[in-house]
């Protein structure tokens, strides 16, 4: 911005038919990377390095005020360069602009009002994790992490504790079925062209993600109890199976209905091509038989934890809700496998939720097995 005794005019700032208002974003965090200072918006994913000045001019802005109260208390600058700065922080979505002083919230900002609590520990990781895949995995990835590995190895997945005592633990021959089950899975990346039967695919929901039973807790309500741990019972997860090689079910994409054990119908047809798109192109997993999505609607765990550490919970249910699926996949005898490769956008879009009240964490699917394994 240039100070205001180089030009004239001061006047000529903001000359418009109505008055239009002024807010800096509510979703902007700041933070030093070395010397420099950065401004992000969490919500948007941008990013610009900021100077004194526009941080005390994002300040400035903190509730919705006029544009042309930026001159009249800023007249130590150019009307000009206060307006490139103004048209490039709304660009950038730094500052957001209104035709009135209370404007209707955007559906993305009226969403992240339940994110009040966590925020902004939780939003600032939620958004700027999302869409982490992008493209194909290239020649040229795979040789560097080829030369990462020879260069500096791969880091051991047992810690040592050299010099202090040892205790001998008793031998134990874990046989049975659940310890062979344990030993047994695997993430499979191969599938046996044979579909898999509706009735594996409808055990294997219930299992997984079923409602068991209902438990009454007097003053408060009625609480689902699934085959996964939930924090405080609330169960945020939703599952959505995209089907493309189940025996009397047709291809295309359902939510599961947990406590109704109920497939309901969203898309008729599902490409391969588009689940290889929402797998952030890992082609390897195109061909199972069935993918199912789990999201979460972050509402029902914030209802009653209202700090941000609850986010964490919310994503170990997810983990413990996949080990458990992978689990009863190996135990029927099929392939299954997980990833947190995902496409978030895209497969969020398909799904026609908004990624902030309710946001894709997880995929995870099973085929049949390759012959001769």
């Amino acid at each position: 911005m240039v100070p205001s005794d180089k030009l004239h005019s001061k006047n000529q700032l903001f000359i418009k038919r109505r008055p239009t208002y002024l807010r800096r974003a509510p979703f902007l965090i700041s933070y030093w990377q070395g010397d420099a200072l950065y401004f992000e918006n969490y919500l948007t994913r941008k990013k610009i390095q900021a100077s004194a000045r526009v941080t005390l001019l994002l300040h400035f802005f903190h509730t919705w005020q006029p544009e042309s109260k930026l001159l009249r208390e800023w007249s130590e600058f150019t009307p000009d360069s206060l307006r490139n700065a103004v048209k490039s922080l709304v660009a950038g979505s730094f500052l957001q602009r209104a035709s009135s002083r209370r404007p209707k919230p955007a559906p993305s900002e009226k969403a992240l009002q339940n994110w009040n609590n966590w925020d902004p520990a939780a939003s600032f990781f939620h958004f700027s994790t999302k869409d982490s895949y992008q493209g194909k995995i290239t020649r040229e990835e795979i040789r560097g992490f080829e030369l990462q590995a020879g260069a500096q190895g791969i880091p051991q997945p047992i810690k040592k504790y050299p010099g202090r005592p040892v205790i001998d633990l008793p031998a134990s021959s874990c046989e049975g079925a659940f310890p062979r089950v344990l030993r047994e899975r695997r993430t499979w990346r191969k599938f046996g062209r044979k579909p898999i039967t509706l009735t594996n695919l409808s055990e294997l929901l219930y299992l997984a993600f079923g409602v068991q039973t209902w438990v009454h807790i007097p003053k408060i309500g009625r609480f689902a109890q699934k085959t996964s741990p939930s924090g405080g019972a609330l169960y945020p997860l939703e599952a959505y199976v995209f089907s493309q090689n189940v025996s009397g079910l047709s291809n295309g994409i359902y939510h599961y209905a947990a406590d109704r054990h109920k497939l309901v119908r969203l898309r008729h047809r599902l490409q391969k091509s588009e689940v290889q798109k929402y797998l952030a192109d890992q082609w390897w997993f195109r061909d199972a038989a069935f993918v199912v999505f789990l999201t979460a609607i972050f509402q029902r765990t914030s209802w009653k934890y209202d700090y941000p550490r609850a986010y964490r919970a919310v994503l170990a249910e997810a983990g413990h809700t996949c080990q458990t699926f992978c689990l009863t996949a190996t135990w029927q005898g099929l392939a299954p496998f997980c990833t947190m490769a995902l496409a978030d956008t895209l497969i969020e879009k398909t799904l026609g939720v908004d990624g902030i009240g309710e946001s894709v964490l997880y995929a995870m699917g099973a085929g049949t097995k390759p012959e001769g394994k």
